[in-house]
């Protein structure tokens, strides 16, 4: 039984997985007891109640709303996002994205609203339907999480950790805590106490499993910009721009993760400004694809003779994202027609002359990515590479600059494909590559990648068959590209 938005609603599939304690099905709906007041994720060791005694909430913001809080056991909001935002890529997904990324907190109802391309009032409507809570209440869960993350795993004081959890005032936040939770602030952290807040926060990011986070390291220490990007046995890091400020993050990822059960990647933020943790945290998390379902794609390949083997020896592989759309379409464009290592190259040297440095270097951070005003003002002829794909960055990062082209996971991915498309210059492997990494797309395939050719001929198969092979793995096709740049050469593709 794969998690999907049908599922959620039905009670009979739904009490299926709380009476199997199953793991994949948290984040993807929550259980209330009318017994007890609480809500619970549906691997919850607690004993199962009564079907009659149990109602089933898509959100945690719906279970809050009907007046059920948080479970202090089994901690229902301690989970993975659903993976059917990223899937289905409805409104409503987009707008969880928005939502987690802190777009309502700083933007308000109406910005999110105009991301997304709908009136407030009908993505209200469109919210509450499908996650029974409107956008305020989505972000005010989104708050009391970071803020219980935070209360229990940081020394930060708890008025730091009212603004970096994006509440406008300490009475927000300690009236919100109570209320969702049940406890005082003080109560969730125990007798610890805090120490003045340093800027640096350390979390646990929770990961559905099998995670393979071997094949994730390799894959981004491949391409590693020095300055920007380090990596290292076990570890990743890179430097962030967020709303308010900077940053950096540090990420300790387990080798193989391999048990039916939620795990952790530990994430270390140095930011400027506490008020970007919500960011900060989103967007890390579609750095290492936190929310994939694992068990459903590899049950979708079980039967394919081409890529059912290759999950086999490979369980849990993610399709990495990454932390800033306008810098890894940048990267996309410098990437065209040559090899990892040049394309990597020709971004150090941008780097290097065009990248803000960072007030205070640390492991090996030093700089930010360019950012796309300030390439957009370049001469093409400037540039280190051919004339036209000078011309192609510079027309595609004035799309992004006055924001003609957004890659924030708002706007439909057809549209911005489209918008990609129009761009002279940029062809289909490059918008492709775009919505692989920057929109979070499980559903893409590059037939004309020279790794996706070789590593066919590698398993016997004619490069000529890619798309029609390709068509039987929908809708996951962006995993099972990852599986055969895996399969081809792990830390050459």
């Amino acid at each position: 039984m794969n998690p999907t938005p049908d599922l959620r609603l039905d009670p009979e599939s739904c009490y299926r997985a709380v009476k199997s304690r199953d793991r994949r099905f948290d984040g993807v709906f929550y259980t209330a007891v009318r017994t007890t007041g609480i809500y619970c994720r549906p691997s919850c060791p607690a004993r199962t109640p009564a079907l009659h005694n149990i109602t089933f909430h898509p959100s945690a913001a719906s279970a809050q709303a009907a007046g059920y809080r948080a479970c202090k056991r089994c901690l229902p909001d301690a989970t993975p996002g659903s993976p059917d935002w990223d899937v289905a890529a409805t409104a409503a997904g987009r707008a969880m994205r928005l939502i987690a990324d802190g777009v309502v907190d700083r933007e308000g109802v109406e910005g999110l609203a105009d991301r997304v391309g709908y009136t407030s009032r009908h993505l209200g409507r469109i919210l509450t339907a499908e996650l029974g809570a409107g956008p305020l209440a989505l972000a005010r869960a989104r708050r009391a999480q970071t803020a219980r993350v935070l209360i229990e795993t940081s020394d930060l004081t708890y008025a730091d950790i009212a603004f970096a959890a994006g509440f406008s005032s300490v009475r927000q936040f300690n009236d919100t805590i109570r209320e969702v939770y049940d406890s005082s602030p003080t109560d969730l952290r125990g007798r610890r106490g805090g120490r003045p807040a340093t800027g640096v926060v350390t979390m646990r990011l929770a990961v559905r499993t099998p995670y393979s986070g071997r094949a994730l390291l390799d894959f981004l220490a491949l391409r590693a910009v020095p300055g920007v990007e380090a990596a290292g046995e076990g570890w990743y890091a890179r430097t962030l721009v967020l709303p308010r400020g900077t940053g950096t993050v540090r990420l300790e990822v387990p080798d193989e993760l391999e048990s039916n059960r939620t795990a952790f990647v530990t994430a270390t933020f140095a930011l400027e400004d506490l008020r970007d943790t919500s960011a900060a945290t989103e967007r890390v998390r579609r750095l290492l694809d936190a929310d994939c379902d694992p068990v459903a794609v590899a049950d979708a390949f079980a039967g394919d003779p081409v890529i059912g083997p290759l999950v086999r020896e490979w369980p849990g592989l993610r399709v990495p994202g990454h932390v800033d759309g306008h810098e890894i379409a940048v990267r996309a464009v410098l990437g065209q027609q040559v090899s990892v290592a040049g394309a990597r190259t020709t971004a150090e040297r941008l780097v290097a002359e065009h990248g803000r440095p960072l007030a205070r270097p640390v492991d090996g951070l030093t700089h930010l990515f360019p950012d796309a005003a300030t390439l957009a003002g370049l001469d093409p002829e400037d540039l280190p590479m051919p004339r036209a794909r000078g011309r192609a960055l510079i027309e595609l990062c004035a799309a992004l600059a006055d924001g003609t082209i957004a890659l924030d996971r708002g706007p439909d991915r057809d549209d911005v494909r489209r918008a990609l498309l129009a761009i002279p210059g940029i062809g289909p492997w490059t918008a492709d590559y775009v919505a692989l990494r920057a929109l979070g797309h499980p559903d893409v395939f590059l037939p004309t990648d020279v790794g996706i050719r070789n590593a066919l001929r590698s398993l016997g198969r004619d490069p000529v068959e890619a798309v029609g092979l390709a068509e039987g793995w929908r809708p996951w096709r962006s995993y099972a590209q990852m599986y055969l740049w895996q399969t081809h050469n792990p830390k050459e593709h």
